[in-house]
């Protein structure tokens, strides 16, 4: 009998646990308010609907999940909020950002949306309404997707050294289903923003709408979040949509250079 083989499986079986409970917490902060029936979080994480099914009671038992007794819904429990009370309120990313999409906002007139990057998904943490009559609230902030989904998504993707961006592709092919899209759109998708330098959704998430997004990399050159402009489709014609991503490519490099200033 090998006594050494414990030592070494044990951290790992305990590291696979924990990872799998943070995929279900992921799945469900994407579902919000509402939640999610059980048999999404099981096809989006790929794991078999006893292993979720144990995972949630469990979460459940803590207050880090609650069950919605009307829908049978699962999501995010009350705990969670004030589990992340413990943190500081901004991080420097927002607080660096703030200005600029204020100014940012009144120079387009339109919708202006930051993500984070945050695991495989992308989180919406700040919206901007422009003044033009009609705008595009397609996403609200704390909306969480798969990256890849959104047109901020695609653009941090295309920032990543292609291996890296494709491993995210693959780990997320399961949930794209829910979303209309699949792993070989999203791909073509990715390549197309990089040689354009920044990504162009010609249908957005709203019928009728537009998106460009840039990427915004931090002091170690990793592409960690995105700043999206939503219009309605008369608002990005072929003239004004370059000058739209020369304004964004602009406020994503003052984002980044106040990031790295002292």
């Amino acid at each position: 009998m090998d006594m050494g083989a414990a030592p070494k499986t044990e951290p790992r079986r305990g590291a696979q646990a924990i990872r799998r409970a943070l995929a279900v917490l992921r799945i469900l902060a994407a579902g919000r308010e509402t939640g999610l029936p059980l048999a999404e979080v099981v096809q989006a994480t790929g794991l078999t609907r006893p292993t979720v099914h144990r995972i949630v009671h469990v979460l459940i038992e803590e207050g880090i999940v609650e069950r919605h007794e009307k829908t049978g819904r699962y999501a995010i429990g009350s705990q969670v909020p004030e589990l992340a009370l413990a943190r500081p309120s901004r991080s420097p990313l927002l607080a660096a950002a703030d200005e600029i999409l204020k100014r940012t906002s009144r120079e387009v007139g339109d919708t202006l949306f930051l993500t984070v990057r945050t695991g495989n998904d992308t989180l919406c943490v700040d919206r901007r309404i422009g003044s033009f009559p009609i705008q595009v609230l397609s996403i609200e902030i704390g909306a969480r997707r798969p990256l890849g989904v959104s047109s901020a998504g695609v653009a941090i993707l295309a920032a990543m050294p292609a291996q890296e961006a494709r491993k995210i592709v693959a780990a997320n092919e399961a949930r794209f289903v829910s979303y209309r899209t699949n792993a070989a759109t999203v791909l073509a998708q990715i390549a197309a923003a990089r040689r354009r330098g920044y990504n162009l959704r010609e249908v957005g998430l709203v019928p009728g709408t537009k998106s460009i997004s840039t990427w915004i990399k931090t002091p170690d050159s990793r592409p960690a979040a995105a700043i999206t402009v939503s219009a309605v489709r008369m608002r990005l014609g072929p003239r004004r949509e370059p000058e739209l991503a020369e304004i964004l490519l602009d406020a994503a490099r003052s984002i980044e250079q106040k990031i790295r200033s002292p």
